[in-house]
């Protein structure tokens, strides 16, 4: 019984939010990964992307709380998201038109790609804030559990209960649809393999008649996609504040080149990799082997290895290790 008890506090603060920041990483992780394996550069401007996504999805959430919309026992945010993706495409597709084309056209390098879309991304940032302010904001309404600790103590039996918010099961249910969506979409369309071929060899694609601008604007679509969703999933699974997507931009990254960057398959285990990294070693594992061992052996410290104010630091630290011993990532990457 007290190893039952031990799984569950392993699943309820390890293994369910893992699944949950994984997804929401991993959709942050595909987003970069498009764009390095498309358009050739690291676009730094992807967090704050994912925060104006979100913003525009909390924007349209007051209108219709306004207009007295609700799709309870859901959260009405999910309504939202359609209305946010377009808004967030035309904003994208601007900054294209208006920004990267230039460099585009002059055949730019990429470390100069970098530093504009590190531009982009403050003043992306200054209008987040000018628009919604610095401030957390809750986007979470209707039922916020799926399965509650007293509901699952009752079912069981046992001591310790599993509690599985409703905004966890929607992200995990959601990225997998997504990620099936986009691979399919990938795999098995003209405009999909064109993508494909464009990334690969991009002179070959030419000579073939592929249209470039439009396989860009297909990809800055995408990316809307995945930047908005992913960055609505993360604000109704914790909160929003738009500061929190800056750092988020970190294990983003790291879960992209540690998977591979450029490959979207190495994306999303990357960002399991980092996802479930970042909660083990910021986990404290006291009540969990307290389960396991005997009193005279239960551990008297927290025996955690890193407080969580280190969160973030761990995916550097992955990331660090990954370029020294394998510089391409797990899945070798540009293989979109």
């Amino acid at each position: 019984m007290e190893f039952l008890n031990a799984m569950a506090i392993l699943a309820n603060y390890v293994i369910v939010p893992g699944l949950a920041y994984g997804s929401q990483l991993a959709l942050g992780a595909l987003g970069v990964t498009l764009v390095y394996g498309v358009l050739r550069f690291s676009n730094f401007a992807h967090g704050e992307t994912m925060s104006m996504g979100a913003m525009f999805a909390i924007l349209f959430l007051w209108l219709f709380k306004s207009m007295g919309v609700s799709i309870a026992p859901l959260p009405t945010v999910l309504l939202a998201l359609v209305p946010a993706i377009i808004c967030a495409a035309v904003y994208i597709l601007i900054t294209d038109r208006v920004v990267y084309r230039f460099y585009r056209i002059q055949k730019a390098v990429p470390t100069i790609l970098v530093v504009v879309s590190t531009g982009i991304m403050f003043v992306t940032n200054g209008l987040i804030r000018f628009v919604i302010g610095p401030d957390d904001r809750s986007i979470g309404d209707g039922a916020r559990f799926v399965m509650k600790a007293r509901e699952f103590k009752n079912w069981t039996g046992l001591d310790v209960g599993i509690a599985i918010k409703t905004s966890q099961v929607i992200t995990v249910i959601t990225a997998v649809v997504l990620v099936v969506a986009l691979f399919w979409f990938l795999e098995k369309t003209k405009t999909g393999k064109s993508m494909r071929a464009y990334a690969d060899n991009e002179n070959l694609a030419l000579l073939s008649g592929i249209d470039p601008e439009k396989v860009v604007r297909i990809t800055w679509l995408l990316v809307a996609v995945l930047a908005t969703v992913a960055g609505t999933l993360y604000g109704l699974d914790k909160s929003y504040k738009p500061f929190t997507f800056l750092q988020l931009l970190l294990p983003i990254f790291a879960s992209a080149i540690i998977g591979g960057i450029g490959s979207p398959l190495g994306a999303i285990v990357g960002g399991f990799i980092v996802a479930f990294s970042e909660i083990l070693i910021t986990f404290a594992f006291k009540g969990f082997f307290t389960r396991l061992v005997p009193d005279d052996f239960a551990p008297e410290g927290l025996v955690q290895l890193l407080s969580t104010d280190y969160k973030f630091a761990v995916s550097f630290a992955i990331l660090v290790i990954v370029l020294i011993i394998m510089p391409t990532g797990i899945f070798k990457g540009r293989t979109l």
